[in-house]
């Protein structure tokens, strides 16, 4: 029904869902794939890993990749879907722990909709079930009146549920994933029955260790989950290559033109962000203060977009210094004088003494004070 309802609204969707985006790609691979699929997987495990890493199939289709970084690492997340234990992806925010889930439930069962977005108000009946109250009423407790959460119609299918931020859940609320983790079943005491899992059903949930809302996991649950630490790009390159590949996407939904990416203007951006991050230059002769914000990838995809944006609309359709210099100043400089110090020092330190780096200085100081 999701992917009908996409499919006959003619207006173009801002972010479709990776099942719908990356269709073509997921029906190349079905049709190619020989290896053995577990039971409810539409694709086998190494079939999804190469989704997630790219590669070309034998009839010469491209697989665009979705995760740039460590293979063992996206191994080790499918092969853990095969067990009885859940997904824990964590890390820094910014190190892809959505998009990996995003992608793994798309390629693994068709459906990455399935979603319980962590909130420090969360209640228990997001992750078991709910009540349609008027039906209640007028019919009684049963079945029909039940609202079934997205963990419970995981269950029901033998599909993944995804929980996105789970430290942000209450504590309380996290321990109702215990019961449905270690028996595959959610009981239903005001029915007197119970949901049992049917094969293929897993979770995968993500969790970040820099939020200020995060709610230690019980030793209980996190025996339950196999937790995998994804981490930041190891390589300059390597960064560059993730943010670029991310905005040409981006570029397409938002209708931007693709001149307006600048591949000059993202190595600088990420060079930015990666030394002030480490706390030194990338050649290791200069130690730096680093500001308080998370200066992570994703957080550089967000600043290219916005220099995309005024690019192509108040510029000449290419992302110069001065379209970098306002959207680089905000994701550095939040709301510490902290941050504001560091990165005087920077501009004055690093960006103003560097070759070719001196539009990008001008720029940034007519937004920064002395």
């Amino acid at each position: 029904m999701k992917q009908d309802a996409q499919a006959t609204d003619t207006r173009p969707i801002l972010r479709p869902l990776a099942e719908v985006a990356y269709a073509a790609e997921l029906e190349a691979l079905k049709a190619s794939d020989t290896y053995p699929r577990p039971a409810n997987w539409q694709l086998s495990p190494r079939a999804v890993v190469t989704y997630l890493l790219g590669g070309t199939l034998e009839h010469g289709f491209v697989i665009e990749p979705k995760y740039f970084g460590n293979r063992r690492l996206m191994e080790m997340a499918v092969a853990t879907l095969l067990t009885d234990r859940a997904l824990l992806l964590t890390g820094v925010p910014g190190t892809a722990k959505t998009w990996v889930s995003e992608h793994l439930a798309a390629a693994i069962t068709g459906d990455s909709s399935l979603l319980v977005q962590g909130t420090a108000g969360l209640s228990e009946d997001a992750i078991r079930y709910g009540w349609n109250y008027a039906r209640l009423l007028t019919e009684g407790p049963a079945m029909a009146a039940v609202v079934a959460s997205p963990v419970m119609i995981a269950m029901q299918s033998g599909k993944i549920a995804r929980v996105e931020e789970l430290t942000r859940i209450p504590s309380d609320v996290q321990d109702a994933l215990i019961t449905i983790l270690s028996e595959k079943a959610l009981p239903i005491p005001e029915l007197n029955t119970m949901v049992q899992a049917v094969n293929g059903f897993n979770i995968i949930a993500t969790a970040n260790d820099r939020d200020r809302g995060v709610n230690e996991l019980s030793s209980a649950l996190r025996r339950r989950f196999n937790t995998i630490v994804m981490p930041l790009p190891a390589t300059l390159e390597e960064e560059v290559q993730i943010v670029q590949n991310r905005l040409t996407n981006k570029a397409q939904a938002l209708e931007l033109p693709q001149q307006a990416t600048s591949l000059a203007e993202i190595r600088r951006l990420v060079t930015i962000f990666r030394e002030l991050r480490s706390g030194k230059t990338e050649d290791g002769r200069h130690k730096l203060k680093s500001p308080g914000s998370t200066l992570s990838t994703a957080e550089a995809i967000s600043v290219m977009y916005n220099g995309q944006a005024l690019a192509a609309h108040f510029g000449n359709g290419t992302v110069s210094a001065a379209d970098l210099a306002a959207g680089l100043t905000g994701a550095i400089v939040k709301d510490n004088q902290q941050d504001l110090v560091a990165w005087q020092e920077y501009l004055e330190t690093i960006v103003k003494k560097r070759d070719d780096w001196q539009d990008l200085y001008d720029a940034c100081r007519q937004i920064v004070p002395l």
